[in-house]
């Protein structure tokens, strides 16, 4: 006969989660949602290529991707987060260079948030694997 338990008690049962692993998700998710919004904002609003908006905004859709899997704790998906990351950091560094007025500062806060994001990605990896070794449960 099996017995059933209740998910009250399997999340009792379940491993902890260390603090810095639950930090470095929510600043992963933190920071990608904070890419999202710069970008549709900066492209759309404060200081798009053209008056009205810019189809440059476009490079938010591939930010919305990995966020489903950062939110579902997807270890694949912080790893390959941390690289696709560089795409936008080059962005940022190449229009904080060459723009001037407000869409220097917006590029500098683009390379501000792809540096806390890859940060954010390799420490949770890291943490995490650690964590796995010292709790095989």
């Amino acid at each position: 006969m099996t017995t059933i338990t209740p998910p009250s008690a399997q999340a009792a049962l379940a491993p902890s989660v260390p603090p810095a692993v639950q930090t470095s998700r929510w600043l992963a998710v933190g920071s990608l949602l904070g890419l999202i919004v710069l970008s549709l904002a900066w492209e759309l609003w404060l200081a798009p290529l053209r008056p009205g908006g810019s189809w440059l905004a476009l490079k938010a859709l591939p930010l919305c991707v990995p966020l489903a899997g950062l939110l579902k704790n997807r270890m694949y998906t912080y790893r390959w987060v941390s690289l696709v990351v560089w795409l936008y950091f080059t962005e940022g560094v190449v229009r904080a260079w060459s723009d001037k007025g407000a869409s220097q500062w917006l590029a500098g806060g683009e390379v501000a948030l792809c540096l806390l994001l890859f940060v954010a990605c390799a420490l949770h990896v890291r943490l995490r694997l650690r964590s796995a070794v010292r709790n095989p449960a």
